[in-house]
């Protein structure tokens, strides 16, 4: 006997299935990774982001507004 038909006996209905990170929570490995990327993803650009509306406001807000201070 093979060692994927010993492993198809053992594992039974779960045969092929993918592995959930808790019995009891029901998310698999592969659906904890896709959300690291995303969150990961979102991360980089908000601070995209952030550091772009800090140009703006601190560069570019001033020199628009030079003229009205004179």
């Amino acid at each position: 006997m093979g060692e994927a038909k010993r492993r198809k006996e053992s594992l039974g209905e779960n045969y092929g299935k993918e592995p959930r990170i808790a019995p009891w929570l029901p998310v698999t490995k592969t659906q904890t990774q896709q959300f690291m990327q995303w969150t990961s993803t979102g991360a980089w650009v908000g601070i995209a982001l952030l550091v772009g509306g800090w140009i703006v406001v601190r560069f570019v807000g001033p020199a628009a507004g030079w003229w009205q201070a004179n």
